[in-house]
């Protein structure tokens, strides 16, 4: 389907990848993977010809359609959303309109009612007749309603606007899919109609995503972007992991090994090669350890930070209670009589679809926001951190790394501050760096920085995953799992909410279900959960 040749990739004398050759077969399902800045979007780009490499060829077969998930959400903004789904087949889509200019034709040629039939022709073959129906079907499983199919895209939130991209190059049904974090701003019910919406694709997948669980479902074969070069697994993100790192460690364990040898014949050619006697095999150690090879071990992009959160004072039993607690925006009723009662023992997972209210249950809880009505009580003995979804708001842009930091502890030194932002992956240079020009990854850590700095018994945390890489998500809920405080947090990362929680809380229209175990439990349970109501 798609062949890659010898093709390499640097900006100057910085080298991403280089004397890469893959071939992405028919059928196969590709995560992309690596840190971030390792160059997988870039590789993306060179795969559809959108970016020009340093050196080699991108082949892609004759015949063959390849559908990209657009970036730009502002391209279709004057169409119509079921518009824009259609355009994700173009040739059908240039029927469409030309059928529908002539049909508008207030009287037809001959030969205009001769192209009608090739149209026709056309429009049919193409599964034209039921294009609408199976746009329409994509769009409600990505969670977009039928009444916004007929609204501008103008009109729709970013959030929602990548819904209808994604259904946008789902509707071509083309021979290759290429998906850049095709799960971000989706909820978790979207997330599984998505994974088996590809599950029944039959076409070659290359995907990029952040999400474990949806790599370990969806794909057949992993991408690895590090090492400057670009490697393929067979199997999905679990044995890529477990493959890799004992490849490495084979690697490894085979230098040593040839590494000590070296060592042993230059002891013996050290000490008899001025040895009439020994001459000869003291000539022949020589010429063995020409011929051992060390391997090179490239230095892997990839770097974790190192999450372990402790807390100042012990908790008791009681962390927070919610008595009928309401509210709204306008006619929006967010929050309607929420109760809760959140005890020491719990890791609880707020869960819901995009907009049910979970950020304002968050707010409510922390107390930056007002409940319209009941009350919120935390426990005595709590001292909470709180992680928040939106980054700009919460670390000032006037600042650097280091003072924004430091800012939450006047009394810690400079040891303390530096420690904690070398865990976060802040180089000794990077403490000084504007606060104004973080990047998504680099403002998550420096907010989980703050978390380590104040040393909270009970941790909040509002969509945490986000902007974070693998590694960092798996330090993260690897913390997460052992922390001996209390943990609530809102996310969509299924692996997060499967490896901490054992309590879930989702909220829905009908109300909010309380759950008592894991989440492969609650998913088990709750579809006979909602029929009580």
């Amino acid at each position: 389907m798609i062949r890659v040749k010898d093709l390499s990739l640097s900006f100057g004398s910085r080298i991403l990848f280089e004397d890469v050759n893959l071939s992405f077969d028919k059928g196969n399902r590709y995560g992309l993977i690596g840190a971030n800045g390792s160059g997988k979007s870039t590789f993306m780009k060179i795969l559809v010809g959108e970016f020009e490499p340093s050196s080699g060829v991108v082949t892609v077969a004759p015949g063959i359609r390849v559908g990209v998930l657009q970036q730009d959400h502002y391209q279709f903004d004057e169409h119509k959303v079921i518009d824009t789904v259609l355009m994700g087949y173009p040739d059908l889509w240039t029927v469409i309109k030309e059928r529908e200019r002539l049909y508008a034709l207030p009287e037809m040629t001959e030969e205009d009612g001769m192209r009608i039939g090739e149209l026709e022709s056309a429009f049919a073959e193409m599964d034209g007749y039921s294009a609408e129906y199976f746009a329409a079907e994509l769009l409600e499983g990505l969670g977009i309603s039928v009444e916004k199919h007929e609204d501008l895209m103008s009109s729709m939130i970013g959030g929602l606007k990548l819904r209808v991209l994604l259904a946008q190059v789902l509707f071509g049904r083309p021979d290759v899919l290429l998906l850049d974090e095709p799960t971000n701003h989706l909820d978790l019910h979207t997330i599984r109609w998505l994974e088996n919406f590809l599950l029944g694709h039959k076409g070659t997948m290359v995907i990029i995503s952040h999400d474990r669980h949806f790599l370990n479902t969806v794909c057949t074969h992993m991408v690895d972007v590090d090492y400057k070069q670009i490697s393929l697994f067979t199997g999905n993100y679990d044995y890529f992991v477990a493959a890799s790192t004992l490849a490495r460690e084979q690697l490894q364990a085979e230098n040593a090994r040839n590494q000590e040898k070296i060592k042993e014949l230059h002891e013996f050619v050290a000490r008899f090669s001025a040895n009439k006697s020994k001459a000869k095999q003291a000539t022949s150690r020589q010429k063995q350890i020409e011929k051992i090879e060390i391997q090179e071990i490239r230095p892997s992009s990839r770097v974790s930070p190192y999450i372990k959160f402790t807390f100042k004072q012990p908790l008791g039993k009681q962390i927070l209670s919610l008595n009928k607690v309401s509210k709204s925006y306008g006619d929006l009723h967010v929050l309607n009589n929420v109760t809760l009662e959140i005890t020491n023992a719990d890791k609880v997972a707020v869960i819901g679809a995009n907009g049910i209210g979970k950020t304002t249950l968050m707010n409510v809880m922390t107390g930056s926001l007002e409940p319209d009505a009941g009350t919120v009580n935390w426990g005595q003995s709590v001292l909470s951190t709180y992680f928040t979804q939106d980054h700009n708001e919460t670390i000032r842009k006037d600042t650097t790394v280091y003072e924004w930091l430091k800012s939450f502890d006047d009394e810690a030194d400079q040891q303390t501050i530096r420690s904690i932002l070398g865990r976060m992956l802040f180089s000794k240079e990077e403490v000084h760096k504007s606060t104004n020009v973080l990047s998504g990854g680099e403002a998550a850590r420096l907010m989980i920085g703050k978390m380590l700095l104040l040393q909270g018994n009970v941790l909040l945390l509002d969509e945490p995953t986000n902007h974070l890489d693998l590694e960092s998500i798996d330090a993260l809920t690897k913390a997460l799992a052992e922390f001996d405080g209390g943990v609530i947090f809102v996310t969509h990362a299924r692996q997060l909410i499967a490896d901490v929680a054992n309590r879930i809380i989702e909220l829905t229209p009908a109300g909010v279900i309380d759950f008592t175990g894991t989440y492969d439990e609650y998913l088990q349970k709750r579809d006979a959960l909602v029929s009580v109501w």
